[in-house]
């Protein structure tokens, strides 16, 4: 139910556009202002992390947004993880995807042909987020980026209230479609803690009231509210039976043990772990009413599949082509092109850094890697990583939109 415009375009270039000078990285939860938008967009620059985050003030962020939008260069894109998702899962012409999110001309405009839009999704305002990309090696002050990336932003007030949820819910008695992907929850982070209890609440409330026949999948971008995040995980999870997301990395553990692996490359074994810990706490059993059964987890590096065991099927291509996709796309060729690309996952891993592991070594012949943990199944395979991107932004989306166009849902 998230849809804006996506403004791209060099965040150094951006920065120096606006009148602000290099100096030491910071980061913030929310932005206040220019300031703590060069200090947030360095410390992610040096890491070089993908995050978003809420531009708090109204005024300064349409100075800025103007200022990115005449910039030369910049592109105007589709924007918004609901409709990346529905505008990659567009391209395949044998599909009809239903959008719901505040849609403006620009973006109506923008859209595939494939993706139906309800009047009521409709608005005479489009919503724009700025996405400053930085490439591998690019210097600003002291900063030096280790790899591609970029550092997104928006004052998105619509999106941010969900507005869209419940036309949403309310079109699919007509669309009847076979998957539901739902994404945009992470939008509510720039609300205050009152309003966000509240809003989830109602989101809780009707997504009940999709048909329990249709699988459905979250998809949450960066957040940085653990509180939020655990909320979503314990409200919202229960209904979903797959999901994504990168922040899992920064959730406790059983006992109160904390594992955090927010690197651009993090461990495979501790990510394991935690989408073992996941599963196991907060996905379907027989005595658990949850829906929850496969996690995709992707970073930078390596992609993992961890599905309970008998709910899906055809996972070593989900997890093939979500890998491809990312290759690909990043490259903007259409297959993947072997002189574009480098290999950045780990050669030799450990499956857990907890109980007794086994140990891997990839094998170029069979890039797909499966292993079993007490009736849940992982498939990991490394990802050949774009040398010089051409557009860091929405890979993420493709690489879930193609992951689950690949999976099969048993009955």
């Amino acid at each position: 139910v998230n849809a804006c415009v996506d403004v791209v375009l060099s965040g150094v270039k951006l920065l120096e556009a606006l009148g602000l000078e290099p100096g030491d990285g910071k980061n913030h939860a929310v932005l206040a202002s220019q300031q703590d938008l060069r200090e947030a967009f360095m410390h992610f620059m040096e890491k070089g992390a993908a995050a978003e985050r809420f531009f708090s003030d109204a005024e300064s962020f349409h100075h800025i947004a103007r200022t990115a939008s005449e910039y030369p260069g910049a592109q105007l894109y589709v924007g918004g993880n609901a409709a990346l998702i529905g505008q990659k899962l567009a391209a395949n012409p044998d599909l009809k995807i239903l959008l719901c999110g505040p849609v403006g001309p620009k973006l109506h405009e923008l859209l595939d042909d494939n993706v139906v839009v309800p009047p009521e999704s409709m608005q005479e305002r489009d919503e724009f987020h700025l996405i400053l990309e930085y490439q591998a090696g690019e210097e600003w002050g002291q900063v030096k980026a280790p790899n591609a990336n970029r550092f997104i932003f928006s004052h998105d007030l619509s999106n941010g209230a969900l507005n869209m949820l419940e036309v949403f819910v309310s079109s699919l008695d007509e669309f009847q479609p076979d998957l539901v992907v739902l994404s945009g929850l992470h939008m509510m982070e720039g609300q205050s803690k009152e309003m966000r209890h509240r809003r989830l609440m109602e989101a809780v409330a009707s997504i009940s009231d999709i048909p329990t026949d249709i699988p459905i999948h979250l998809e949450l971008a960066s957040m940085t509210d653990q509180d939020f995040m655990s909320n979503i995980v314990h409200q919202v999870t229960k209904r979903m039976c797959s999901f994504h997301q990168f922040s899992l990395l920064s959730l406790p553990l059983s006992s109160g043990q904390q594992r955090t692996a927010m690197t651009s490359i993090p461990d495979v074994g501790v990510v394991s772990d935690i989408l073992f810990w996941v599963l196991k706490e907060h996905g379907k059993t027989a005595d658990r009413a949850s829906d929850l059964t496969r996690i995709h987890f992707h970073t930078l590096a390596y992609h993992i599949l961890a599905t309970v065991d008998g709910f899906w099927g055809n996972q070593v291509a989900a997890v093939a082509a979500g890998a491809r996709a990312a290759g690909a796309q990043a490259c903007a060729t259409e297959t993947i092109d072997t002189s574009k690309v480098f290999l950045k996952a780990p050669l030799e891993f450990v499956t857990s850094q907890i109980e007794a592991p086994s140990k891997i070594s990839l094998n170029p012949d069979e890039p797909v890697v499966h292993w079993h943990r007490e009736g849940i199944s992982f498939h990991f395979t490394p990802v050949l990583v774009c040398k010089d991107p051409v557009r860091t932004v929405g890979l993420g989306d493709a690489i879930s939109a193609e992951g689950l166009l690949y999976s099969e849902v048993y009955p």
